[in-house]
């Protein structure tokens, strides 16, 4: 097992300087992205993604303190899968690490359920390492803030990440992906999950990779909200089909990956028990709320066109990039994946699984149960002169 303290890092670590030009977008030793046309039998064939980059080389550490193979750093904390990693690995007795940056609002939630929240960016690779010393897993589920260039976090600060991770000895590193991203070169976001699995794999890390197709919680404000609020709900006319899945079940299956030496150095997808289209989920809410849904429809072709479109500019080559991904989830597209061979490996009940149907049925019982309570409690309270 790695042990490592602060005094006994290498000095290309220790450096902030050092390790910025290590890891910076420079063209002498940046990981970067190598596209070429692959050719079968003469024929073109589509543009394939080849990851390219400097190995870390194998360090030595002098003796410290023993590394708990219970401790770990949970990335992107406080996010919709995030807080549920560290919820379940507290519950089940891991010293948890959360690696968050600086916010106007703190991270206080993460302290008060029994957290150590340690602040840091992977805009800024200086920050890193002190953040791994003591650890034994890496648990990776961040991505970039909206506004921000998709390559800054999801690209460079992983490829940091990553190398502090290797050169510090971290026993495991648990990736979060995109189902099928290996299949959509085109889409900015998905071509740099795939690089990203590959420069893990080649890292010599142990790793655990898991491509998930959509989280349930991810509806709540997408559609049942809306509905609830009389809003509108916008949706495609694509017939776009995904395995959404709660991210409580993601977390819980991520631990047992963890626990599980066959599932070491294994690429898998956590997937629901069925993929539904977006009319369907809203089809499912009304019924379970009561009231229609008011439904704006927005064509493929207005997304294509509007992507199209923001190529033209500089300054909007990032919106053009999120439309790409936008335009993926919209197409002739099933985000879903068989699970009986994952089941079997993590030796799990399939049934334990929960559904789209149970989750938004407990949703819409509790909140329409709370809204009837609010109206009763506000004609209690009414004054009448």
């Amino acid at each position: 097992m790695a042990s490592t303290s602060l005094a006994t890092l290498p000095s290309q670590l220790a450096s902030p300087v050092r390790l910025r030009r290590r890891a910076a977008l420079s063209s002498a030793s940046r990981p970067h992205f190598l596209l070429h046309r692959a050719t079968k039998g003469g024929s073109p064939c589509r543009l394939a993604v080849t990851c390219n980059a400097q190995a870390v080389a194998p360090t030595s550490f002098a003796q410290g303190t023993p590394v708990r193979p219970t401790s770990i750093l949970v990335v992107g904390a406080t996010g919709t899968l995030g807080r549920q990693v560290v919820s379940r690995a507290l519950d089940e007795g891991y010293d948890v690490r959360c690696l968050v940056r600086s916010r106007p609002a703190p991270a206080d939630f993460l302290r008060d359920w029994g957290a150590t929240v340690v602040n840091a960016d992977l805009s800024k690779p200086e920050t890193i390492p002190a953040t791994l010393v003591g650890i034994h897993a890496v648990i990776d589920c961040a991505t970039g803030r909206p506004e921000e260039p998709i390559r800054t976090v999801d690209w460079e600060g992983k490829v940091a990440l990553i190398q502090c991770a290797k050169a510090m000895g971290i026993q495991k590193y648990v990736f979060y992906s995109i189902h099928n991203c290996d299949k959509h070169p085109e889409v900015p976001l998905m071509e740099i999950k795939y690089c990203t699995e590959k420069f893990i794999q080649d890292s010599g890390l142990d790793y655990i990779i898991i491509r998930l197709c959509g989280f349930m919680q991810g509806l709540i404000g997408q559609y049942a909200v809306p509905i609830l609020e009389e809003k509108s709900v916008w949706g495609t006319d694509a017939p776009t089909r995904i395995a959404y899945m709660d991210t409580q079940d993601v977390a819980r299956l991520t631990f047992i990956a963890m626990r599980n030496e066959k599932a070491n150095k294994k690429l898998m997808t956590f997937a629901g028990p069925r993929a539904w289209t977006t009319q369907e989920v809203i089809t499912l809410c009304e019924r379970l709320a009561g009231q229609d849904a008011n439904v704006t429809t927005v064509p493929v072709a207005v997304l294509r066109f509007t992507r199209q479109l923001t190529r033209c500019f500089q300054w909007t080559n990032d919106v053009a990039d999120r439309l790409a991904f936008s335009e993926v989830l919209s197409s002739d597209t099933v985000f879903s994946a068989p699970m009986n061979e994952t089941y079997q490996l993590l030796g799990v009940d399939g049934n334990d699984i929960l559904s789209l149907e149970k989750y938004l049925q407990d949703y819409f019982t509790n909140i329409l149960k709370k809204l009837k309570d609010l109206k009763a409690q506000s004609k209690q309270t009414d004054i009448f002169f």
